[in-house]
């Protein structure tokens, strides 16, 4: 479970902070639904910060931060006609239909390949606009969707005080094309898919560039709305937002029956490709907003939507070669070498296989013809061979026995499914460590990409991550492309990291195992770099959400001696080596266990958690046996009051969560839920 959390938070900070996803949707959704399915056999194992409580992905410190008014959440997926079938069941037996309860409808609408943004609009004047972020809090990008030339800036007629529209943006195919046409004149590499390229388009300081993309919005979904009119479905509210002037799908489709929703969704899956826009499947809603209220939503979506995907599309092609990358842990992963192939919307060449294990299972070699698939039309994979096509003198492919970089043999360790090059001065771990470094995720380092590392790595200005704070800027002026104003640009970027926050750095210095979330509760558990270098590996490990493995990770990263000195020279250039205060309050709850459910007024979900964990106690995402009390706010979620209920669990409201704040011991009306 520990395992499977990393990967799937790495891979979803890949996908929504970094605009670069590293494996297909499929393959996200094969872990994600994993460790679910492992969550709920093991609730007692269940970590506070698991990336299946969470939306979306963290927020970029280059945009301001915009709390939404109404969470968005994400939606739960359906990955083929049988899991849509049992979701239309679910609904069925949670509303409880009966001879007086109403039909259920269903709004379907194409599931857009784009990225979710919410609108504000006050007394009909357009004020804001943010991404979804982690749901919570998401980044302001206020300028660049007023380029948006299909977004009103003013509504006319009678109109809330504030209206809230949610809506995909995306990039049409025909702008894709023309950009990437307009890269290969300039020399320049090519974008990868529309997603991406809409969602980087989108996080740019420069409104005027996203502006030059193009883009568009549909508006799918009302959010926060004060003074306004009722309505009671979901389509109703559509043709609402059509009449004020926004964008709506013209597909949107209402249905009667599960059955009618299938023929539509295999209807769309055979025409995907006839629209001017990428989709990657049907979203389904339930219609009645009085069943909205009544099916109620779990902690991450709604359950009276749900989004069913195509599934990933194929194609064969020769597969030339079979290489090996180095990463920045030292990982070697082989990948191959295809024969271009437009599968999934884009021509693709190479495809990653792993490890040696995958290469032996899926039985590949050079030479062979290769199903390739691009799961979620995002990152191609190699299925496997076309074994009739397979050419007579085939031999299989052998791990090569050092890395193709520095000629360090390359080891496998016990236990293991991957190689690794031991050599930590390999050039490629050293690019990839420093390219990690300056991302998004870590020091954020704006305009430090993967070719300027490469550049000053090779001349000499820099071999680690602390050198970056101590780069000749004289010597980079002389340098061919570099003027007084990108040299100025570069080195303002640079001085803002030395004050990013501590959990920004440990996920930089690229520690196995720590990841972004566990870093955040390295941090706050342990307050400052001197306190994580000090700390035993048994302390660590008593961190909810971290455990032996990443503690054991941690401690023998900071007892190398090149670690030391590195921290040393991070220090003297002025770097943050402080985390976040810890308010100085009474022990109060030490040895309580408290899981808190649905908002609490006067405090956002980390402030519950700040507030319960400052004082000593627990704060875990599930009920348990182990749980002393169960803190109700509004809109709890139902599974667990249900496990509450089960177990007996005593509950409190927030009155009593303040009392109980204060004292430590638990207020009289605090009982079990009958």
């Amino acid at each position: 479970m520990e395992v499977l959390r990393e990967q799937v938070s790495y891979h979803a900070r890949a996908y929504y902070d970094l605009d670069a996803p590293e494996i297909p949707d499929a393959d996200y959704d094969d872990l994600w639904r994993e460790l679910l399915a492992l969550e709920g056999d093991h609730p007692e194992l269940v970590a506070p910060d698991s990336p299946t409580h969470r939306v979306g992905g963290t927020r970029s410190e280059q945009f301001a931060p915009v709390t939404h008014r109404l969470p968005m959440m994400s939606l739960d997926n359906a990955m083929d006609e049988a899991e849509l079938r049992a979701w239309g069941e679910r609904l069925v037996r949670r509303l409880d239909q009966g001879d007086d309860a109403g039909p259920i409808r269903y709004v379907c609408e194409l599931k857009i390949d784009g990225v979710a943004i919410s609108t504000i609009y006050e007394n009909g004047h357009y004020v804001q606009a943010a991404t979804r972020g982690n749901g919570r809090v998401g980044e302001d990008v206020s300028a660049n969707i007023a380029t948006l030339t299909g977004i009103p800036k003013r509504l006319k007629g009678d109109v809330p005080a504030l209206l809230e529209v949610r809506g995909e943006v995306y990039m049409p195919v025909a702008v894709f094309a023309a950009l990437n046409e307009a890269q290969v004149e300039a020399g320049k590499a090519t974008y990868v898919n529309p997603r991406n390229t809409a969602a980087g388009s989108l996080r740019q300081k420069d409104a005027t560039v996203t502006a030059s993309r193009d883009l568009a919005m549909w508006s799918y979904q009302l959010g926060a709305v004060e003074d306004g009119p009722t309505f009671s479905g979901h389509r109703e509210s559509l043709d609402y937002l059509a009449d004020l002037g926004f964008p709506v799908n013209p597909e949107i489709r209402v249905f009667d029956s599960v059955d009618e929703v299938i023929a539509h969704c295999r209807r769309w899956q055979d025409h995907r490709h006839s629209l001017p826009y990428e989709i990657d499947g049907v979203v389904i809603k339930v219609d009645s907003l009085e069943q909205h209220d009544q099916l109620g939503s779990t902690s991450k979506a709604p359950r009276w939507a749900i989004a069913y995907k195509f599934p990933p599309e194929e194609r064969q092609t020769r597969l030339h070669d079979i290489k090996i990358s180095i990463g920045r842990t030292g990982k070697a992963t082989p990948f191959a070498v295809l024969e271009p192939v437009f599968v999934g919307g884009s021509t693709i060449g190479m495809a990653t296989l792993h490890n040696e294990d995958q290469v032996a299972l899926k039985n590949v070699r050079p030479g062979d013809t290769v199903i390739v698939r691009k799961a979620g039309d995002v990152i191609p994979e190699v299925v496997g061979p076309v074994l009739a096509e397979r050419p007579e003198d085939s031999e299989p492919w052998t791990f090569p026995a050092s890395c193709p970089v520095c000629g360090t043999a390359l080891v496998r360790l016990e236990d293991e499914s991957v190689h690794f090059c031991t050599n930590p001065e390999c050039p490629a771990q050293r690019y990839a460590r420093i390219e990690h470094f300056v991302s998004r995720g870590a020091m954020d380092i704006e305009g430090f990409g993967e070719q300027r590392v490469r550049q000053f790595v090779d001349l000499g200005l820099m071999s680690d991550v602390a050198d970056i704070y101590n780069l000749d800027f004289e010597r980079i002026g002389e340098l061919e492309g570099y003027g007084p104003t990108s040299i100025e640009n570069l080195s303002n970027a640079i001085d803002a990291s030395r004050d990013r926050p501590l959990a920004n750095l440990l996920v930089g210095l690229n520690i196995r195992h720590l990841g972004a979330s566990t870093s955040q509760l390295l941090a706050h558990h342990l307050g400052s770099m001197v306190a994580i270098i000090d700390a035993s590996e048994e302390t660590i490990a008593e961190i909810d959400g971290i455990g032996p493995i990443i503690a054991a990770s941690v401690r023998a990263f900071f007892d190398a001696e090149t670690t030391r000195e590195l921290i040393g020279r991070l220090e003297a250039a002025g770097l943050n080596l402080d985390g976040p205060e810890r308010p100085d309050v009474p022990q109060t709850l030490e040895g309580l266990t408290i899981v808190v459910t649905g908002s609490v007024e006067g405090y956002t979900r980390d402030g519950v958690k700040v507030a319960i964990e400052s004082r000593g106690g627990k704060s875990p995402g599930s009920v348990s046996k182990k749980t002393t009390v169960v803190v109700l706010g509004e809109n709890p979620g139902a599974s667990k009051v249900a496990k509450a209920t089960e177990l007996g669990v005593p509950v409190i409201d927030a009155d009593g969560f303040e009392a109980l704040l204060e004292s430590g011991e638990l207020p009289e009306s605090a009982a079990p839920l009958e």
